[in-house]
C-alpha cells in the first residue's frame, strides 16, 4: 500500500474547506479513509494544526479535530535525526524541510501538497492532490 505524507496546507484545504483546493485534497484524504494508501502526518504538522485550529474554533473544538485526524492518519515522527537532516537541506523554508525529511524517514512513497516546488530535491515522490490521485488510481 502506498505510504503518503499530507503536508499541512492540504489538511488545511480539507478543515477549511478551502476552494477551489478543497475537492481533490478531499478525495485524497477519502482514499486513505477507504484504505487505498496509508496517509502520514508529520508530528510538527499536527501540533501546528492543533495550534491553528484552537485559535479559530476554541480548545474543545481542536482536541475532537485532533482525535479525528489522529483516527484517520499515522504520525510521522520528527526527532533529531529529522530535524538534522533538515538542517543539512538548507532550504529556506525550514518547516517545509522538516516536512520533507519526516516523510523520507518514514519511508513515505509520496508527499502531497499544493506547493510542489517548495520540495524540490526532497528525496520523495512530490505531488499536487490531483496528481496523487492519479498516481493511486494507476496503481490499483
Amino acid at each position: 500500500m502506498k505510504r503518503i505524507l499530507f503536508d499541512v496546507n492540504v489538511v488545511l484545504d480539507v478543515l477549511l474547506d478551502r476552494a477551489p483546493f478543497a475537492d481533490a485534497s478531499s478525495e485524497v484524504w477519502a482514499a486513505v479513509e477507504r484504505g487505498e494508501a496509508e496517509g502520514l502526518l508529520s508530528a510538527h504538522a499536527v501540533t501546528t494544526l492543533h495550534y491553528l485550529n484552537a485559535k479559530a474554533v476554541g480548545g474543545r473544538m481542536a482536541r475532537e479535530t485532533t482525535d479525528a485526524l489522529l483516527s484517520v492518519f499515522e504520525v510521522a515522527g520528527v526527532d533529531d535525526a529529522v530535524l538534522n537532516a533538515a538542517l543539512s537541506r538548507n532550504w529556506t523554508d525550514f518547516e517545509d524541510a522538516v516536512t520533507a525529511a519526516a516523510a523520507k524517514r518514514a519511508k513515505c512513497e509520496a508527499l502531497v501538497t499544493r506547493n510542489p516546488g517548495d520540495f524540490k530535491g526532497s528525496g520523495v515522490r512530490v505531488l499536487t492532490p490531483s496528481e496523487t490521485l492519479a498516481w493511486l488510481a494507476s496503481s490499483r
